[in-house]
């Protein structure tokens, strides 16, 4: 039964704010968490190291991807709106045992992402401001966006959409002016359209490739996590599900074509494997003026802060229906009486990060070859592990309670998702050192975190009777 304003205040502290969320707000929310800005400067020039101009095209491959997952995702979330995204999706496909256990999962995968993230943070931050002659240590800058970022996750969504915006419409202006600065810049270059030949199928390194490009996809799930906070999410959520796969899909993909036509398609893989970190930043203050390279490097950071932003409020709503369902202590399910924010799970989630942070950096771990590398990797293991298992439950589902008709959308797509996710997983595996910047023997290790994971949250029904997934309705 859904929560109303006439229920007690007791269980007022245990809803989300209702109808808050339009399919713009939603969409804001994920394309954020994706940080368009920081995962185009930061990707795509290892994308283009691995297979020069034909990056594009993995751009448009990972979509299709996701995009095929998304269509028995979708038909399922009719029967489901809940803020416990994937966890859900498997309780209800494949009962609480395996829900929890890919509870455990989650916890290690957002945790994970965010911390590697801030890391990469700190290091944006660290150069721009000792550029302009401010010596701040990496730590520092890390913990503000820590602090800042649960400020703001408390605050609600309200602001959070706003801020949001404003960020994500700079990002993409910025990025078009780029785009036709190129295009002004290097008149009578041919197209290449090679970064869209079917022969970039046959590069070894597409695979590989599409790792890194996955990152920039992890967080469509938040689609559904914010389904009880969504203005009728039946709607609402299959069109900001498919807006942010589309809008993801074409930045990138305009954006990367950009660059390979500005460095051409010949030059365009040693350029970046050459300079990673400044092949962007360079292109653009040769192709519009310094001033842009600036604002690029300043929007790299907001674009950080938008996606910690976006990460956090998600993982903090994923907390609270755990919190709800009893599978963590039930103080996670509290919300603010106010804003009704899950303010305990932003709380103990920035703890948390916190501390693991505090333990690396102590220990002196680089930044970005230690935190960012190593955490990412694990991160971006897990989500294509909880794909996976969504994959499944998914066809589980349809086969089972046969709610739905059409083949299309509840036999054929769930199998095929199955199958490119599964080969998507075993590609990670064996590729698992790309991920990493030299030596990667504990980060392997750190590997084990997944299935222990899921194994401690398998067995957690053993001993909480009342764990209970089951559907929020909304009025």
């Amino acid at each position: 039964m859904a929560l109303t304003s006439t229920e007690p205040a007791a269980e007022q502290t245990t809803a989300l704010k209702r109808n808050s969320l339009g399919v713009v707000g939603v969409a804001f929310f994920v394309i954020a968490a994706a940080a368009p800005m920081a995962a185009f400067v930061g990707a795509a020039p290892v994308v283009f190291s691995i297979v020069g101009s034909g990056a594009p095209a993995v751009y448009i491959i990972v979509a299709a991807i996701i995009a095929v997952f998304a269509v028995g995702y979708l038909k399922m979330s009719r029967h489901i709106t809940n803020a416990g995204g994937f966890v859900a999706y498997i309780a209800r496909g494949l009962g609480s045992r395996a829900a929890t256990g890919s509870a455990g999962i989650v916890v290690v995968t957002y945790l994970a992402l965010q911390i590697g993230l801030v890391a990469q943070f700190g290091v944006f931050a660290q150069q721009l401001a000792a550029s302009a002659g401010l010596d701040v240590p990496v730590w520092v800058w890390v913990m503000l966006a820590i602090a800042i970022t649960t400020v703001l996750v408390i605050r609600g969504v309200d602001l959070n959409m706003r801020v949001l915006g404003f960020i994500i419409a700079l990002e993409v202006i910025v990025v078009a002016v780029l785009i036709v600065g190129i295009l002004i810049a290097f008149p009578g270059k041919d197209p290449s359209l090679v970064s869209f030949s079917p022969a970039v199928l046959a590069n070894p390194g597409v695979g590989v490739a599409g790792l890194f490009v996955f990152t920039c996809f992890t967080t469509f799930e938040a689609t559904t996590v914010f389904a009880e906070e969504a203005r009728n999410p039946r709607r609402t959520i299959p069109i900001a599900l498919f807006v942010v796969i589309g809008f993801v899909a074409v930045y990138y993909t305009l954006a990367t074509w950009a660059v390979s036509y500005g460095l051409g398609a010949d030059n365009v893989q040693k350029a970046s494997a050459h300079n990673l970190s400044g092949v962007i930043f360079d292109l653009a203050a040769r192709a519009v003026g310094p001033w842009l390279s600036l604002v690029m490097q300043i929007l790299v950071l907001t674009s950080f802060l938008a996606m910690l932003i976006g990460v956090q409020n998600m993982f903090a709503r994923y907390c609270f229906a755990l919190g709800r369902a009893r599978v963590l202590p039930q103080v996670f399910a509290r919300v603010s009486r106010v804003k009704r924010a899950p303010h305990v799970a932003a709380l103990v989630d920035a703890a948390l990060c916190v501390i693991v942070l505090a333990i690396f950096f102590a220990a002196g771990a680089d930044p970005i070859v230690v935190i960012y590398a190593w955490f990412v990797a694990l991160g971006t293991i897990g989500f294509i592990t909880m794909m996976t298992l969504a994959s499944v439950a998914i066809l589980t589902f349809f086969i089972r309670e046969r709610l739905e008709t059409g083949f299309w959308s509840t036999k054929f797509a769930p199998i095929l998702a199955l199958l490119l996710n599964g080969a998507v997983l075993v590609i990670a595996l064996s590729n698992f050192d790309v991920l990493l910047f030299g030596d990667g023997t504990v980060a392997k290790a750190m590997l084990w975190l997944i299935p222990i994971a899921f194994i401690i949250g398998f067995i957690i029904p053993s001993f909480r009777k009342d764990i209970d997934f089951k559907v929020v309705a909304i009025a």
